[in-house]
């Protein structure tokens, strides 16, 4: 295997091994698998710390220097795979594994790392540290990150230390398999592996691919209650223990990039009775503002008002554009599930109307639901009239995604449309050699 063969080059950075642990004809024993590394000089440690300081691309390929200086602050910046070569070659036979998570193997280097052409030990060493971490972050948070999406796909698994990630791995019996164990294990993500390797989704080879990534956005351990609401299948669902109690439409945002719904976390801590909505100041500079020009009883006529600060505000009540519930969610997005007095368009396959809030087609159910209560509780409290707030016994995560292939409640896999033609961008990021083009910002 190339990979071995390279590793032995990388005695040159280091002093010659003793005699009694040295076995030139095959890998290390079992012993060395866990062991500490051996001292270095510190030359070697100087031009480890000079290169990842000053290059950002070696041998053409880019590099994670964020990543590589925490991993190499945790070892004095000595080299690390002259001691574990079974290690290592356990974390390239993952990466050759890559494509089984939708990901490309020539992501991690693997292509420039089996290449026969010559490295310079400090060169191999850099890269196949840069490899590791690379693919474990891949596994961990998605190949496109947080950092370098748009500005409305924000889901994220939460904060992970890659270094000590590959630390723990190569501590470990199979450090492959413990960087592998950073991936989702979420139905949905077992299905669409399965459908990769099994080619039984032929053609939809690119969809499960950009939807493994999105899966490894969220959270590896999802709420046992939650609010799920899916985009592109215009569905709210909610769970109670892991297990779906309730689903009904919704309306999502209109395709137009700025009213398009996003994907976020949040948390619904309380809903407003016969809410007031406060219009943002686009919507009433851009659409009402002008109705307002031709027709001096607009306002007067919609119940509306306007307020001390010069905002408009339409009163609460049925007609309200939130009609008579809204479920508070904090989010920065300004972004919440609502009631509509437009029930009509609930009955189109293609319901994108919205602003980029979520509109809800039975809110009530929704809120007895959550408040724990009879639905006859939440009529009452609607009927009188009065804009209420009422807290929910406890807060409820809520999820907005965008799913394009995803798993049913029977573990089934369902395709949905790309509405927003998002996921073409996703598909160039995760393609090794249109890669640079998609990148916003340099790791």
């Amino acid at each position: 295997m190339a990979i071995a063969v390279g590793l032995m080059a990388l005695a040159a950075c280091a002093p010659d091994e003793p005699p009694t642990v040295r076995a030139p004809d095959k890998e290390p024993p079992v012993a060395l698998v866990s062991a500490p590394s051996k001292p270095v000089g510190a030359d070697a440690s100087i031009r480890l710390k000079e290169l990842i300081a000053s290059k950002s691309v070696v041998a053409g390929e880019r590099l994670n220097v964020e990543l590589l200086r925490r991993f190499y602050a945790r070892h004095g910046f000595a080299p690390v795979w002259t001691t574990r070569q079974a290690q290592a070659n356990s974390l390239m036979d993952a990466i050759s594994r890559a494509g089984s998570h939708g990901l490309a193997p020539e992501l991690f280097h693997a292509d420039v790392l089996q290449s026969p052409a010559p490295l310079s030990a400090v060169d191999r060493e850099v890269l196949l540290s840069n490899a590791f971490l690379s693919y474990a972050d891949a596994l961990a948070r998605g190949a496109v990150p947080v950092e370098r999406r748009r500005d409305d796909e924000i889901l994220t698994p939460g904060p992970i230390d890659v270094a000590a990630a590959l630390d723990a791995a190569i501590a470990s019996p199979d450090a492959g398999a413990a960087i592998e164990a950073l991936a989702p294990t979420t139905p949905t993500y077992r299905a669409l592996r399965q459908a990769l390797q099994d080619k039984s989704a032929t053609g939809r080879s690119r969809e499960i691919k950009v939807n493994l990534e999105r899966e490894r956005w969220q959270p590896r351990r999802l709420p046992a209650d939650r609010v799920w609401v899916n985009v592109t299948d215009g569905r709210l669902t909610l769970y109670r223990d892991d297990q779906p109690v309730f689903s009904t439409r919704v309306i999502v945002g209109t395709d137009d990039r700025p009213n398009q719904s996003p994907e976020f976390e949040a948390s619904i801590d309380g809903l407003w009775y016969n809410p007031p909505w406060t219009v943002p100041q686009d919507i009433a500079t851009q659409e009402i503002m002008p109705k307002v020009r031709s027709d001096p009883n607009y306002l007067a006529q919609h119940k509306m008002v306007m307020l001390p600060d010069g905002g408009l505000q339409q009163l609460g009540g049925g007609n309200s554009a939130l009609g008579q519930l809204m479920f508070h969610m904090k989010n920065r997005f300004d972004v919440y599930l609502h009631d509509t007095p437009s029930k009509n368009l609930f009955n189109r396959d293609a319901r994108r109307f919205s602003h980029g809030c979520i509109r809800v087609e039975d809110p009530r159910k929704l809120a007895a639901l959550l408040m724990r209560k009879p639905l006859e509780a939440i009529d009452e409290a609607i009927a009188t009239g009065d804009t209420v707030w009422a807290a929910l016994p406890q807060a409820v995560p809520v999820f907005v995604v965008y799913e394009t292939a995803f798993a049913d409640a029977d573990g089934k896999l369902q395709y949905r449309p790309d509405i927003y033609k998002r996921d073409a961008e996703i598909a160039q990021a995760l393609d090794p050699k249109r890669r640079t083009v998609a990148e916003r910002k340099t790791p």
